[in-house]
């Protein structure tokens, strides 16, 4: 990450702290990263550091052997590579970018990190972190066996210590057509600091639904967010000037961690998140795993989920849907559950159509359910549930969960629940969500959705156009 042009991260902290809940749950199709892995990729640059005159600065030759050991990962999985070279006042640097060539190229998400160091040591979290936990990620889609909706493209960016200069190259060499195809850009820069923070992008209005997809995430993993709004110093702005929708993870540098984040994240108050922010003991000693570990598996679950994000705009594919009235537009045919749920009622908008299914918004303590009984194939290779989703709110405290609707597998008398959504995820338009549930393959189940809400104040969750698709 840049350093700062203003004194100490900490002061442009946003004070948007998320509790976690007990009710709270992450879609099943969540990958589980391995932090194993992305600890040997962290092993490798810092080895390669060491046989490079201890760092891997844009120019020296620990830079382009960085550059080399990713490409050949991403070779070697799959991946149509470019390393693309670009000039800079400390010599030749480079980009790798990596394609997985299956889905939509009109439709393109994308995830990246930077791969140099600074000058003066190995840069192991800075940012190696970000760059092991991306590629480790690309790695293990590729591995997955998964069809992608959407085309997916992986950054790791060199000389962005000298300003941001790689992904400002990228993108400034990007044809416009090229640039319009990119949906989403993924930053992680700094993920593994020894006193860490989780700090969730919030500086780009044009990706607030990916920030709040990964406030989310960590939410149901019982890990509180704060956001914080990065600006330049990261590179992501490069995107963000273009008008593409950014998000990204962040764990720390060198602002101080209080004792109100201490108490909630533990870790050292009065100390900085990093306390080797571009200094040479920034080692392989200088990394906090189990924030590794938490935040690759938050990448993996933002790649998962928009690898399959439909930005068509239109109602999910009906030629294999293995739901009946999908849409609601035959009222409750096919569904059961809480009289009233299914309705046309043109105070809340429907996605399609004119009915929806609506529940809660009642403004007392209520709970309310539809379903609808559907078997899957035992030959599907995969299949997958989906929905469209807009919630609207009066709950005034942006921290708590106190409304919330689960979407559940009911298999015989075992309910599972695949995601919970909830006030905190508010949105003023539709957006759809997709869950894994090829384990359910073979079987007859139940696809369900319970609504409730507390005593006061309401929260209206309204869902349509659903899909159990199997393929």
């Amino acid at each position: 990450m840049r350093k700062s042009l203003v004194p100490g991260l900490g002061a442009v902290l946003v004070a948007a702290t998320l509790l976690a809940t007990g009710n709270s749950a992450v879609a099943a199709d969540s990958p589980d990263i391995s932090v194993t892995n992305t600890k040997a990729h962290l092993d490798q640059l810092q080895s390669i550091a060491t046989s490079n005159g201890g760092n891997r600065y844009t120019g020296r030759a620990g830079y382009k052997a960085s550059a080399d050991y990713v490409k050949a990962k991403l070779d070697a999985a799959g991946y149509t590579t470019t390393l693309q070279s670009f000039s800079t006042s400390a010599g030749t640097s480079y980009n790798v970018i990596a394609e997985w060539p299956h889905g939509d190229a009109s439709h393109v998400v994308m995830a990246g990190s930077h791969l140099d160091s600074v000058s003066s040591g190995p840069g192991i979290n800075d940012n190696g972190s970000g760059s092991a936990g991306v590629l480790e990620t690309a790695l293990a889609y590729a591995a997955s066996a998964q069809t992608p909706k959407n085309r997916l493209r992986f950054g790791f960016w060199g000389a962005e210590e000298l300003g941001l200069l790689g992904s400002k190259y990228y993108v400034n060499n990007l044809p416009a057509a090229e640039r319009d195809k990119i949906e989403l850009y993924l930053n992680f820069d700094m993920i593994a600091s020894p006193n860490p923070g989780y700090f969730v992008y919030d500086d780009n209005p044009a990706g607030d639904g990916a920030r709040d997809d990964l406030v989310a995430y960590f939410t149901g993993k019982s890990v509180q967010t704060e956001f914080i709004d990065v600006q330049g110093r990261s590179d992501h702005a490069a995107f963000r000037s273009l008008g593409i929708p950014t998000a990204g993870t962040f764990s720390g540098a060198e602002g101080t961690k209080t004792s109100a984040q201490a108490a909630k994240w533990g870790g050292s108050a009065g100390q900085a998140f990093d306390p080797c922010y571009h200094r040479s003991c920034d080692t392989i000693n200088n990394l906090d795993l189990t924030s590794l570990d938490r935040q690759i598996d938050a990448i993996g679950h933002m790649i998962w989920t928009y690898a399959q994000k439909d930005y068509t705009g239109g109602p999910p594919p009906t030629g294999n849907n293995l739901l009946q009235n999908p849409d609601f537009e035959s009222g409750t045919a096919n569904w059961t559950g809480t009289t009233g749920v299914i309705t046309n009622s043109s105070s809340r908008p429907a996605h399609g159509g004119s009915y929806k299914a609506w529940l809660q918004g009642n403004g007392r303590s209520t709970t309310e359910n539809i379903g609808q009984s559907v078997a899957i194939p035992s030959t599907a290779a995969a299949a997958s549930l989906s929905l469209w989703i807009r919630i609207d709110t009066a709950e005034t405290t942006g921290s708590t969960v106190y409304d919330t609707v689960k979407v559940q597998i009911v298999d015989g008398s075992t309910a599972t629940t695949l995601a919970t959504y909830s006030n905190l995820n508010k949105s003023t338009s539709y957006v759809q969500k997709t869950l894994d549930v090829t384990q359910y393959k073979g079987k007859t189940v139940t696809v369900k959705f319970v609504g409730q809400e507390d005593s006061s104040l309401q929260t209206s969750f309204v869902i349509d156009d659903v899909a159990l698709t199997a393929s």
